[in-house]
């Protein structure tokens, strides 16, 4: 025990109550209707009641973190109070090859075949924490077809009561307008790193093309659910029945009736521009933009600071986030501004005004090949000392460039601001409504905080045949062996030497990985799931790629969620890992 590593900065928090506090948030917006106005107080109670009940509890110093949790879109307002740990240590995890085995081809897939667990311990006073009161036991049974199933968890975010008509917008506009941005950065990065893999590697640049790989698999089976007219359809009937509901009530249809139809025409309005949402996503962003244009806004609001005569201390905030923007080699910088100009051109249109200004009849990369290799904005050494000067000015190639992009970016952020505000007041409004009419009957949307979800062991047809509700350890090998000794894989499925030839004998018939129809969503990852006797039977990890669209409708018949099946972690610790002091911990012969 006294080689578990204590992680710096991780935070274990423990829920201990949960405080429905919407009656006092409803009386702290009384009246007042203003979207801002709204917005800023509900800001300010939040606050004002957290601070309370944090005092209640003795506050951070005494080991307590309140977070205030919004629900049904603001219909609902709770207080969760949580008992924060501090001194967390990793106890033990499996080599990243086993633990992400498949990488990104096997993302987002089943059948699978990843150990992905890892074991962390809460101490407090630098002993162990006594849970002995309160845990879960370790199943040694596991699952079988038919079996409930409960994950526990913090499902991040859902659009399960977005409209249909913000549905057909995303479909349409800002999810198509998102992938395509992502697909457009993916290219960059891996024509950069094809170019230079060393310079790739010191960059991590591997790392920031799997988020965005997974980015692309998760918007691209979202956007393919919102192209199913069969889920389409479900989520019109949804709605439908939703206005009736309220059309019935003479109270709620005066209250509420309207706020479907507000709600389609907002998006309409929204539609009208359509080309700033493909072209201005993560503008500036440290990962995903070239460095040249990101300095050039710094640049620009130095500038206009300084004939604004903003004061110094703002000044040099700018200034030092100039200087803070990452190293990029030329032909990076070159490759993500080109990609920044294909999306506007794609957006916009090649024959737009705004698209014409910032080409000018050459293509992207001429472009950005001529800007990268004339401003001086392109050189880190010397850009902060440029823009003292006044060398990186309206002249200079990349701040004529972002002065053609900014006549973009004011109009589309002018016009949109006021309808986010409409759309967030409306969708609060439609969020009391559900609430008024189904009340806890439909789950509120996801929102990070603590959920439980039921489900059932079960398989599910796919590729017209169906797939099993468990695999086990012959599965990794054969995919390990076909690909690796087969010559067609690059190691996503290759194992350590100690999986290759196991100091144990571990029995391959052992389930790994196993499905369920739990609801599950990005921020689940990591959710334990438990037995009705509430033994501990898997870890929820992924879920398949017809889950996907839980994004904005929860349906059983294919989607499922993927979890490692304890059995397979005890396995691998007994007879692969020979960690006994574990093993025999987790069967309760431990403390």
């Amino acid at each position: 025990m006294e080689e578990e590593r204590a992680i710096e900065g991780f935070e274990a928090d423990r829920l201990i109550a949960i405080r429905d506090v919407t009656a006092e948030m409803d009386a702290a917006l009384a009246g007042i209707n203003e979207p801002q106005a709204r917005s800023q107080a509900r800001e300010s109670a939040e606050e004002e009641i957290a601070a309370r009940i944090s005092e209640e509890y003795g506050g951070e110093d005494a080991g307590f973190e309140v977070e205030m949790v919004s629900l049904y879109n603001g219909g609902r307002t709770s207080a969760y109070i949580f008992r924060r740990y501090t001194d967390v240590r990793m106890v033990m995890a499996p080599e990243l090859s086993v633990g992400y085995f498949g990488g990104d081809p096997d993302n987002f897939t089943y059948p699978r075949y990843a150990l992905d667990f890892s074991f962390l311990r809460v101490y407090e006073n630098g002993d162990p924490l006594d849970t002995s009161e309160n845990f879960f036991r370790w199943s040694e049974a596991g699952v079988e077809s038919g079996d409930a199933v409960f994950m526990i968890g913090n499902p991040g975010s859902t659009s399960r009561i977005q409209t249909v008509a913000e549905l057909e917008f995303r479909r349409d506009v800002s999810d198509k307008g998102l992938l395509a941005f992502v697909n457009n950065r993916i290219d960059a990065l891996e024509a950069f790193y094809d170019m230079d893999p060393e310079t790739g590697e010191a960059m991590d640049l591997r790392n920031t093309i799997f988020s965005l790989i997974n980015t692309q698999e998760a918007y691209g089976g979202i956007l393919r659910g919102l192209r199913d007219p069969v889920i389409l359809a479900k989520r019109r009937d949804q709605e439908r029945a939703f206005q009736e509901a309220l059309d019935a009530d003479a109270e709620l249809a005066e209250e509420y009736g309207g706020l479907i139809a507000q709600m389609a025409e907002l998006q309409e309005r929204k539609g009208e521009q359509a080309g700033g949402f493909g072209s201005f996503l993560a503008f500036a962003s440290a990962d995903y933009e070239s460095a040249v244009l990101s300095r050039a806004l710094f640049a620009f609001q130095y500038a206009n600071g300084s004939r604004a005569g903003a004061p110094a201390e703002a000044l040099e905030e700018v200034m030092e986030s100039l200087g803070e923007v990452p190293d990029q080699p030329p032909a990076l910088q070159e490759l993500l501004l080109a990609a920044r100009l294909r999306d506007i051109a794609a957006s916009y249109g090649a024959d737009s005004p705004l698209a014409t200004s910032l080409l000018g009849g050459r293509s992207p990369e001429d472009v950005a090949a001529s800007i990268v290799a004339e401003s001086v904005l392109a050189d880190s050494a010397g850009a902060v000392e440029a823009v003292r000067s006044g060398a990186a000015g309206m002249g200079d190639a990349a701040m004529q460039l972002l002065g053609s992009l900014i006549s973009g970016i004011a109009p589309f952020q002018q016009a949109l601001g006021p309808i986010s505000a409409e759309e967030e007041q409306i969708a609060a409004a439609l969020g009391r409504a559900r609430f008024e009419v189904y009340g806890t009957d439909v789950p509120p949307d996801a929102t990070f905080s603590l959920r439980i979800s039921d489900g059932v062991v079960s398989e599910y047809e796919y590729n017209g045949t169906f797939a099993p509700v468990v695999t086990t350890f012959y599965g990794l090998y054969d995919r390990h062996y076909s690909h690796v000794a087969g010559g067609t894989g690059d190691g996503e499925w290759d194992l350590p030497e100690r999986w290759i030839y196991p100091p144990g004998d571990p029995d391959l018939s052992t389930p790994m990985n196993f499905v369920s129809t739990n609801d599950i969503i990005g921020g689940n990852s990591g959710s334990p799931l438990v037995n009705a006797d509430l033994e501990l039977v898997g870890l929820a990890f992924d879920s398949n790629t017809e889950g996907l669209s839980g994004e904005y409708i929860f349906l059983t018949d294919r989607a499922r969620a993927v979890s490692v099946d304890v059995r397979g972690i005890l396995e691998a610790l007994d007879e692969v890992y020979l960690a006994e002091r574990i093993v025999e911990e987790l069967r309760g012969g431990g403390s």
